[in-house]
């Protein structure tokens, strides 16, 4: 248990780096192609290239904040939960629960979505307080 302790230092870094990744992933072609993204998702162009610049956005606030500045983390949390809460109302919650491709919703559920809102939220509610908790341990 001492090793893991010894690691905690570091924990915060592992779900924000995940939720900053996958907003860039996801952001990026919209930024970069919004004109085939919008046609593809039929969202207006403005849509599309909004939403690109606040998944970007938001992911560079989770990653600003794991070294600075308690609200980026906290803007970046809530940046992420509209987004995702977004996500959910115009496509996911139609097809249920199961984000698997199984049975006949074809992996598009809400589940995964679901997942991020808790996560952003955890940072949107305790900022950098996760990673001070988490620094204070290992002291």
């Amino acid at each position: 248990m001492d090793q893991l302790n010894k690691l905690s230092g570091i924990a915060h870094w592992l779900p924000r780096l995940s939720l900053a990744a996958t907003f860039i992933y996801h952001g990026f072609p919209k930024v970069a192609m919004t004109g085939d993204v919008s046609a593809m998702m039929g969202m207006p162009f403005a849509m599309v290239f909004i939403l690109g610049i606040a998944e970007i956005g938001g992911a560079l606030l989770m990653l600003w904040g794991g070294f600075g500045p308690d609200w980026a983390t906290r803007v970046g949390g809530l940046i992420f939960t509209v987004i995702m809460i977004g996500a959910i109302v115009m496509v996911h919650a139609q097809f249920g629960w199961n984000s698997i491709n199984m049975g006949n919703n074809g992996g598009r559920g809400m589940e995964f979505q679901v997942l991020i809102i808790a996560v952003s939220l955890l940072y949107a509610f305790k900022g950098n307080a996760i990673k001070n908790a988490v620094d204070s341990a290992t002291m």
